[in-house]
């Protein structure tokens, strides 16, 4: 069992509670952006407007070393806008690729589903293969690579939504609601602080190669055998409902995909060593499955005449399923 490094460990958990100052009320999404970050994948966020979704991942990039960019999604993109396109140098006679925004190390994907699906297959190839195809050429992306999109649920006119098997390339989808009033009123004195005092938070807090050796430490957290095969388990009971429940295979369309697996033992690892464990234990895995299952999970009409979601569908495996 390998030990934790807790300055690195600590220096994460200040990361978190800076992030939590600026951020008030979202608790939930600081946490699951550390987690994407630190099991290298990428979370995909739904929620009204106005919730700090975009601030949250501003703050994130302005606390680590990298660089950030934000891509306004809408109707009229073309992917060359995303990745970059070749320019014609008239005083050498070649083409020279001027890169796009995707080449930034974090990149907030706003209103995601408002772009068409070629602008959405040109992100999801770099968040799927690490690469960007431009005519020819395969260019690699930079080791340290998140992409955080948002979603609006409450305008669906003019949108176009991410395919089942392309929002199974985010690692986690995170919904989130309004704050409580407490938090309200929080957000409300910060803001006229922050208007009145113009601070700038501390800039390269937390540096790559400690990112990069926190994954590894992550990659490195024991998981008992047990452990592995609960969470299999899970994944299986999407699939052959029925050997658990009858009902719960009424329910369900189709089950999630091999990546959930591996997006469950990931983000439960990333979890456990946040918390300062040194093993993943089931509570981990529970912690995160209803942001792995969320949009991988399908439920067919009878569940919808219940008025039955993933969560619900989740919650019943949950019950179904022994504990490791």
């Amino acid at each position: 069992m390998s030990s934790i490094d807790l300055q690195l460990l600590n220096g994460f958990q200040r990361l978190q509670k800076q992030i939590n100052q600026q951020i008030i009320g979202q608790p939930k999404l600081t946490e699951r952006m550390l987690i994407a970050l630190l099991a290298d994948g990428h979370i995909l966020v739904e929620g009204p407007p106005g919730l700090a979704k975009t601030k949250a991942i501003k703050t994130l990039a302005e606390l680590i070393e990298g660089s950030f960019h934000r891509i306004q999604f809408t109707p009229d993109l073309l992917p060359s806008d995303i990745t970059g396109t070749e320019i014609y140098r008239p005083e050498t006679g070649v083409f020279e690729f001027q890169s796009g925004p995707i080449f930034h190390n974090l990149l907030l994907a706003d209103e995601i589903n408002r772009a068409p699906a070629k602008v959405q297959a040109a992100l999801l190839e770099a968040m799927a293969e690490g690469q960007v195809s431009v005519g020819k050429r395969s260019l690699p992306m930079a080791a340290l690579f998140m992409v955080m999109a948002t979603q609006n649920p409450l305008e669906q006119e003019g949108t176009y939504p991410l395919p089942e098997a392309q929002l199974d390339r985010f690692m986690l989808h995170l919904n989130v609601d309004y704050p409580d009033a407490d938090s309200e009123l929080k957000i409300l004195e910060l803001v006229e602080s922050e208007a009145r005092t113009e601070e700038k938070l501390e800039n390269a807090l937390m540096t790559q190669e400690q990112l990069f050796q926190a994954r590894r430490e992550v990659l490195n957290l024991h998981v008992a055998d047990s452990i592995k095969d609960y969470i299999v388990q899970l994944v299986i009971a999407t699939r052959q409902a029925e050997q658990y429940s009858q009902e719960l295979a009424d329910w369900i369309d189709v089950g999630v995909s091999p990546r959930a697996t591996i997006a469950l033992s990931r983000c439960a690892r990333a979890h456990a060593w946040l918390n300062g464990q040194e093993f993943v234990s089931p509570d981990n895995v529970q912690a995160v499955i209803h942001d792995v299952f969320r949009h991988r999970l399908l439920l067919n009409f009878e569940a919808q005449a219940q008025n039955l979601n993933a969560d619900d569908i989740t919650d019943k495996i949950l019950e179904l399923v022994p504990v490791a």
